[in-house]
């Protein structure tokens, strides 16, 4: 829950054209469990999260590059995305611009494979401080398929054989 003046909250639906809602928006527990974890995330936690996600989004653009596939990474601390393009994503519309059918083979080889990514073209990548070296090794070992999966969704003549899932 939140509050504020009249003339911000009349800003808010039903009554304004804002909208506001989250799925444990004001939920005691949530607010508990979130405010447990900041108190346990340490500089050696966030260290941890930072290089682990520079070091999925290297593999995963390495994966791609290798598939020839036109993407680009974009990368601030543990967060990361990909996009399925060869120009720089800096707002929506140019994130607009990206192959999406490139990203849904991509998602679906990985998800096959075992690792469960964002679903949309358009979310982040999000690390956890569970993440550990065999979580990486697993997404390692499914990048090559998905990127091979990418490369074929952009080439209707090429879509991915059984050698290419094996």
């Amino acid at each position: 829950a939140f509050g504020g003046r009249a003339d911000v909250m009349a800003r808010l639906a039903p009554k304004g054209p804002v909208y506001q809602a989250g799925t444990l928006s004001g939920n005691p527990l949530a607010v508990a469990a979130g405010r447990a974890t900041l108190e346990n995330c340490t500089d050696e936690v966030y260290a941890h999260l930072d290089t682990t996600a520079a070091t999925i989004a290297v593999l995963a653009s390495e994966a791609l590059s290798a598939a020839g596939v036109a993407h680009r990474v974009n990368h601030a601390g543990s967060l990361f995305s990909i996009f399925f393009c060869d120009h720089d994503v800096t707002d929506y519309a140019s994130a607009a611009r990206q192959d999406v059918s490139r990203y849904k083979a991509f998602f679906h080889e990985m998800l096959a494979r075992g690792v469960y990514l964002p679903p949309s073209a358009y979310e982040s990548w999000f690390i956890s401080a569970a993440h550990d070296s065999a979580a990486i090794d697993r997404v390692a070992e499914a990048l090559p398929f998905a990127a091979r999966a990418a490369a074929a969704a952009g080439a209707p003549d090429q879509a991915p054989t059984a050698k290419d899932r094996a």
